[in-house]
């Protein structure tokens, strides 16, 4: 690959770090909304309802914009809306103080619509770069998700506890100069436009498809099995565990991302080495031992070790399903990854708020109890996944 595009692929990097960013802050501050504005856990747990679902009506939306105005428009816009909703999210509740869960949905609409378009837009953007290896590169791209986490994680407990927790709104002001700069770069590096494609027959045939709807299934799950555990993990390890909120994002979120991370780049090494549905089986089997352990484990080294095992355990299921739905349907353009991301970002959605809503009635063990069931769907859906072109 070239020196040029070895930059554009760079500039997708860092687009799923701002991802990144997006997703995984907000849920580091739950305890101080918790403690000091007294959100409960289903008014938490919404918030992060309200990220994906704005996520999943722009992942409907992107394709029509990218067809308007190609994906170094659509990259370029996404991260301006990334900046500025993070922006938002420092300094409104700074003016606003009797208003901070208005102040905090309405950053979160403007910068998940950034989001939205980063995951549809960028993925394509990396299928359409030269290489012959797909599989890897749509694996170490997606890691970057995982180490724009554990960098989010680790930054941020940093400046929390460098500034105090009274001024957590500094630290998203800090964090909207990566978009900014990124969004910068979209506007040089080289970028291939995708080819004028057949929607409406791309649709039917991906909507006559049982494969698609079976993809579409393991997408949900996909990312209700990530995004759960992940978002949920700091809390959990402060207020059921017991453990300070540094010790507890060090030791549940930030290592659920590393081992996240850890897992796509072996698999990205491993590309073509493997049966990607049977790695897909053993990994969610892992993944509902996982959720069980942190359900059922009182002991807190225990149950942080399932977290982190968790993270390994999703690694494959997001950027594997996207892989194996490219060579599926090797037509299915922006459409595709579009309905895909819908999917999702629906899990996405669904996942971290039913885990709020049992968690507020029940416990917090009962919760992550309860959302087995998405590593379970998966482990019984990926069977009937057909073996053209996977």
């Amino acid at each position: 690959m070239s020196v040029s595009y070895k930059s554009t692929k760079i500039a997708c990097f860092i687009g799923f770090v701002v991802q990144a960013i997006i997703n995984n802050f907000l849920p580091l501050l739950f305890i101080i909304f918790n403690t000091r504005y007294s959100l409960n856990y289903e008014e938490l747990g919404r918030l992060l309802f309200i990220n994906f679902f704005v996520q999943l009506i722009v992942d409907i939306l992107t394709p029509a914009i990218v067809k308007r105005i190609g994906y170094r428009g659509s990259a370029i816009a996404c991260h301006g809306l990334a900046a500025l909703g993070l922006c938002m999210l420092g300094i409104l509740p700074m003016l606003f103080t009797e208003h901070i869960y208005a102040c905090l949905v309405a950053a979160i609409i403007v910068y998940a619509s950034g989001s939205g378009i980063i995951e549809v837009c960028i993925s394509p953007m990396v299928e359409l770069l030269p290489g012959d290896k797909k599989g890897a590169d749509m694996a170490f791209t997606h890691s970057f998700y995982c180490w724009g986490q554990a960098f989010t994680v680790l930054a941020s407990t940093l400046l929390i506890f460098i500034l105090g927790q009274q001024r957590w709104q500094l630290v998203p002001i800090i964090w909207a100069v990566i978009p900014f700069l990124n969004m910068l770069n979209f506007m040089r590096v080289p970028v291939i436009e995708q080819p004028d494609e057949p929607a409406t027959k791309t649709a039917k045939t991906l909507f006559k498809s049982r494969d698609f709807w079976a993809f579409a299934i393991i997408m949900i799950c996909a990312g209700a099995s990530e995004i759960t555990m992940a978002e949920w993990a700091s809390l959990f390890a402060q207020q059921s565990l017991g453990i300070s909120k540094t010790t507890g994002d060090l030791l549940g979120p930030c290592a659920f991302a590393i081992c996240m991370g850890s897992g796509r780049v072996i698999f990205g090494i491993l590309d073509g080495k493997f049966n990607p549905k049977t790695a897909l089986i053993v990994n969610n089997i892992l993944c509902v031992a996982c959720y069980l352990g942190v359900a059922v484990l009182h002991i807190p080294a225990l149950s942080l070790i399932a977290c982190a095992l968790c993270g390994f355990s999703v690694s494959l299921s997001w950027p594997g399903t996207y892989s194996m739905a490219a060579k599926r349907f090797s037509n299915g353009g922006t459409l595709m990854f579009s309905l895909l991301a819908l999917c999702g970002d629906f899990g996405c959605s669904i996942g971290p708020w039913l885990m709020g809503i049992v968690a507020n009635a029940t416990t917090l063990h009962t919760g992550f109890f309860v959302c087995a069931i998405f590593p379970l769907i998966m482990v019984l859906t990926v069977p009937m996944l057909s073996n053209k072109d996977i």
